[in-house]
C-alpha cells in the first residue's frame, strides 16, 4: 500500500490540475503514469450540458471503437434453434433460453453483454429488474435485440462500447488499455467523442460538451482541451 501511495503521489505531482491538456499531451501523460502491475484501463469522462431527467435530453448509443477496448468481453445470447447455433459458432460464451433465464434469475450473470433474438424478449423482459440495473438489458436501439446474432456477437467481442448519460450529465467509458500505443488511444478517443456529439439530443441547450477528462484506472485525471479532440 505504501508503494502504491508513493506512486500515486508522484503521478499527481506531474499533473497540472489547472491546465487543459491537448489530447496528445493527455494521452502521453496518462500512459506514462499508468505504472501498476496490471494493464490499466484508460478512461474518459464527459460532462454534458443535458438534463437526462427529460426524455428529450437523453444521450444513449453504441460505438465500435477502431482499436477495441482491450477488454475480454463475455457475451450471453438468449436464442433457440438455428439462432442459438449461430451464436455459438460466432463465439458467444453463454447461449440458452429458459435454462439461461433460470440462471440469470437466480443471480448468476457471468457475462458483460447480453444479446437476444426478438422472439426471446417475452422471456428476457421478465429479467428487467435483474439485468436493467447492470446495464445488461437487451435493447433494439443498441443492436442487442436482433436476428443477426452473428454480427451482434462479433461487434461485442470486437470492442463495442455502449454509453448512456447519468443523472448528473456524465458519461464515462473505458476506451483502451495503457499498453495501447498513443496513436490508437487518440483514434479511439476521437471516435468515442464523435459518437457522443452525433448523439446530441434535440432538447440540449447551450454548451453541449462542457468538460472532458482522461485518466487511467489508478491514476489522476487530466482536464482536456475539447478543441483538440474534435477534428
Amino acid at each position: 500500500m505504501a508503494r502504491e501511495g508513493k506512486r500515486l503521489k508522484a503521478a499527481y505531482a506531474e499533473v497540472n490540475r489547472d491546465k487543459f491538456y491537448t489530447l496528445a499531451e493527455a494521452v502521453a501523460l496518462v500512459k506514462s503514469n499508468a505504472k501498476s502491475k496490471f494493464d490499466e484501463t484508460i478512461e474518459i469522462a464527459l460532462n454534458l450540458g443535458v438534463d437526462p431527467r427529460h426524455a428529450d435530453q437523453m444521450v444513449r448509443g453504441v460505438i465500435e471503437l477502431p482499436h477495441g477496448t482491450g477488454k475480454t468481453v463475455r457475451v450471453a445470447v438468449f436464442a433457440k434453434g438455428d439462432k442459438a447455433e449461430e451464436a455459438k459458432k460466432a463465439g458467444a460464451d453463454i447461449v440458452g433460453a429458459e435454462d439461461l433465464f433460470e440462471t440469470v434469475n437466480g443471480g448468476t450473470m457471468d457475462f458483460d453483454r447480453c444479446i437476444a433474438t426478438p422472439d426471446m424478449m417475452g422471456l428476457v423482459g421478465r429479467l428487467g429488474k435483474v439485468l436493467g440495473p447492470r446495464g445488461l438489458m437487451p435493447n433494439p436501439k443498441l443492436g442487442t435485440v436482433t436476428t443477426n446474432v452473428v454480427e451482434a456477437v462479433r461487434a461485442a467481442k470486437a470492442g463495442q462500447v455502449q454509453f448512456r448519460v447519468e443523472k448528473a450529465g456524465i458519461i464515462h467509458a473505458g476506451i483502451g488499455k495503457a499498453s495501447f500505443d498513443e496513436a490508437k488511444l487518440v483514434e479511439n478517443i476521437r471516435a468515442f467523442v464523435d459518437a457522443i456529439i452525433k448523439a446530441k439530443p434535440q432538447g440540449a441547450k447551450g454548451t453541449y460538451l462542457k468538460k472532458v477528462s482522461l485518466s487511467s484506472t489508478m491514476g489522476p485525471g487530466l482536464k482536456l482541451d475539447a478543441g483538440t479532440i474534435v477534428v
